[in-house]
């Protein structure tokens, strides 16, 4: 049990890792520019929704972790979160990458247009999509005050009267750092996302020793480790401890092989639970000419890896909703795909 809790706790930590990271730098552009690329971003849903299906489509997670920190900030729509998850794989991607390349190009490509297509429909029948989302879009930009965020004239005063919040962004970042180094953290070896966990880390760093105290306590401190980090962590721990249990005791039961239509509805249910790992069946059983082409782009759009995971923490309402989108998207076109023989 102390294993099993160990290991959910360390991905977990790697989820939050990235969440933290990407929700530090729209902070911190935002900031700088007092929230004028939201106001623009905001007026344009057909800007939003594109943004967010390229973000989506880029393999692993970090595309759908950096559109979720902006719905969960109010500067996109729900539309764009939509594209993006229709859009993404997770981690998926790069198995079918490596195990059938030019059908992992033209899935991606038919993900890209229904993505876009399902987002732009959303945006045409959601009257609240319209509606100014109110004059901070959840970001918390102080006219009174100045937020620059680099002065050389302040760093070392106000490290020499370290306050309590910066101390624990510091030491928090370098622990992280060092299970990140010792392999505790992340995947074997170093690949582009546990090097770009590093990268991230450090820039953390860099703004956690001289953003000033301002910036440190109100926009980092009380706006994302306290209403959004610890919720973040305790929803993926507690969902990785329940994703063990589920595939240890094998409740999802074996998919019956002559029965494509019951094999398409396991893959959308499947395709639920927000997690990189029950999805990857389908993708080895189409690898091997097993299920069909139809029933894997089901699976990829309705899954997104640990995108929706930031969503469930945030808001339940919102991460049901979003799922029960795809999951109408996946077997409208899954079932219509498969009767016409693909």
């Amino acid at each position: 049990m102390r294993e099993l809790l160990f290991e959910t706790l360390m991905r977990a930590l790697m989820i939050t890792g990235f969440v933290m990271l990407m929700m530090v730098v729209v902070e911190y552009i935002n900031v700088q520019n007092k929230n004028r690329w939201a106001e623009k971003l905001r007026r344009s849903p057909l800007t939003q929704i594109l943004m967010a299906t390229i973000l989506g489509i880029i393999p692993g997670c970090m595309g759908t972790f950096a559109v979720v920190s902006l719905y969960t900030h109010r500067m996109i729509g729900l539309a764009a979160v939509v594209a993006a998850m229709i859009a993404t794989s997770g981690d998926e991607a790069f198995v079918m990458f490596a195990l059938f390349p030019g059908k992992a190009l033209l899935l991606h490509g038919i993900l890209f247009i229904i993505a876009l297509l399902t987002g732009w429909i959303i945006y045409l029948f959601c009257k609240k999509e319209r509606e100014p989302a109110g004059p901070q879009y959840g970001f918390e930009v102080h006219q009174e005050e100045s937020c620059k965020c680099f002065d050389r004239s302040i760093i070392l005063p106000q490290l020499k009267k370290i306050t309590f919040e910066r101390s624990l962004l510091l030491l928090a970042t370098l622990v992280f750092l060092l299970l990140l180094a010792l392999g505790v953290i992340g995947h074997e070896g170093w690949g582009w996302e546990k090097i770009t966990l590093l990268a991230g880390s450090l820039f953390l760093l860099f703004v956690f020793l001289t953003v000033p105290e301002h910036f440190l306590k109100e926009h980092l401190y009380n706006h994302i480790i306290k209403k959004h980090l610890l919720r973040i962590l305790l929803w993926s721990w507690g969902a990785f401890i329940v994703l063990y249990f589920v595939q240890t005791e094998q409740l999802l039961g074996t998919l019956v092989e002559n029965n494509p239509y019951l094999i398409l509805l396991a893959a959308v249910l499947i395709g639920i639970i927000p997690e990189s790992g029950p999805h990857l069946v389908f993708v080895t059983l189409f690898s091997q000419q097993l299920i069909p082409f139809s029933i894997l782009l089901a699976s990829s759009i309705v899954q997104d890896g640990h995108g929706m995971l930031p969503v469930l923490a945030e808001s339940r309402r919102d991460f049901f909703l979003i799922k029960g989108i795809s999951v109408l998207i996946g077997l409208v076109i899954g079932t219509t795909l498969l009767f016409l023989g693909f």
